[in-house]
């Protein structure tokens, strides 16, 4: 808003496009995904999702994240917003989430008439990042710097771009370290706790005062695990992975059966995976590759393994998000391996990250009751062994 106030242009920016780049150039940017979350969680998604498929015709089957944006981008304010985010003067935007991403943000800009930069990072079916594939990403990143150089008349400068980096990098470790705290067991803190924290994360990572807060909630932590502490309160009789995007408008309620039943949530790839470290500009290409929705499906469940032995999980449920469905896509299949791999319980549940229309409190509490039966079953044989 105060970049906006002094005549600076300003962009909107997808969540896994490399922030590196407008940090460098010293370019203000704000997270429609993260505005349209926070929107949810207040309350007022239903009324924008309406307004997008009212007013602008868009289907319901969109994801509600690109229907609450698109709503804002043709309201310029939302029902819950104390502080308006400034409309863009370009959108910057990349694919490896997903290919909803890009008609989203090839939208807006037709919608706003503003720039569109697109960074494409394809889906890898093979395992590795081949050299390739971090060539023809890297010519994306400089052809990005040159546009924003002629958008903004902002020059590049790399010694600050490698600041920026090993700021970037930082955040990334002091995240990932901030994370792994849920393999203690007990946990010094309860695993919904995630979603208060990754906005830091995924928004600021190339900042200072980012990476002073994460070191301030990891000496937290510190402390409470000394002092035998946590945030989840009650025994913490079970640990779960929980696998997708949280619920916006029903944390409350998807929290609740969790923890009046002792389930800590210790193992969520939603969490770690805006945990971007890299030592060398390849390895950063290589991580902007490797998010989760750019792997294939073995390293995908691969991960998720990993993740879940870390936690020590008892089990599992996982979000089947409408909205999502590059995410949920072969989430069954995923779910049916952990479970068969790992040998615990996996449930899943219907829902959607920002749509209310989309989730049942019931279907969900029922899902949550079977998962805690089955965990008990297995403790109660275990203890017998």
């Amino acid at each position: 808003i105060e970049a906006k106030a002094r005549g600076e242009k300003i962009g909107w920016i997808a969540s896994n496009f490399p922030q590196e780049i407008p940090a460098t150039l010293g370019i203000s940017c704000v997270y429609p995904e993260s505005q349209a979350a926070a929107i949810s969680a207040k309350g007022a998604g239903l009324a924008m999702c309406e307004h997008a498929e009212g007013e602008l015709g868009l289907s319901n089957d969109i994801c509600a994240y690109s229907r609450i944006s698109q709503a804002y981008a043709d309201l310029a304010l939302c029902p819950n917003e104390e502080r308006e985010m400034p409309l863009p003067d370009f959108v910057l935007c990349c694919n490896n989430i997903c290919s909803c991403m890009h008609k989203w943000y090839e939208n807006l800009g037709k919608m706003l008439d503003v720039p569109v930069i697109m960074i494409d990072i394809p889906f890898n079916n093979e395992y590795d990042v081949d050299r390739k594939r971090i060539e023809y990403v890297s010519a994306q990143f400089r052809d990005a710097i040159s546009q924003l150089e002629e958008i903004t008349g902002k020059k590049w400068d790399e010694g600050r771009f490698q600041k920026v980096c090993r700021i970037s990098s930082a955040v990334g470790e002091e995240w990932l370290k901030a994370t792994k705290y849920l393999n203690y067991k007990s946990a010094p803190y309860k695993g919904f706790d995630l979603f208060n924290h990754m906005a830091v994360a995924t928004m600021a990572r190339g900042q200072q005062e980012s990476l002073d807060a994460l070191k301030a909630f990891n000496d937290e932590c510190e402390q409470f695990i000394k002092g035998h502490k946590s945030t989840f309160k009650g025994e913490e009789k079970y640990r779960i992975m929980f696998e997708g995007i949280a619920c916006w408008p029903y944390l409350k309620a998807t929290y609740s059966p969790l923890a009046h039943a002792g389930v800590n949530v210790t193992s969520c790839v939603y969490g770690p995976s805006f945990a971007f470290c890299y030592d060398s500009f390849d390895e950063m290409i290589e991580r902007y590759c490797s998010v989760p929705n750019s792997i294939n499906l073995e390293r995908s469940t691969e991960l998720r393994e990993r993740l879940c032995q870390e936690g020590k999980v008892d089990g599992g449920i996982v979000h089947i998000n409408r909205s999502c469905k590059m995410w949920s896509s072969f989430m069954p299949e995923m779910a049916r391996r952990i479970s068969r791999d790992l040998n615990i319980p996996v449930v899943t549940f219907d829902g959607d990250q920002s749509d209310p229309r989309n989730f049942s409190e019931e279907q969900y509490a029922t899902r949550v009751q079977g998962l805690v039966e089955i965990m008990e079953s297995n403790k109660r044989k275990g203890d017998k062994r």
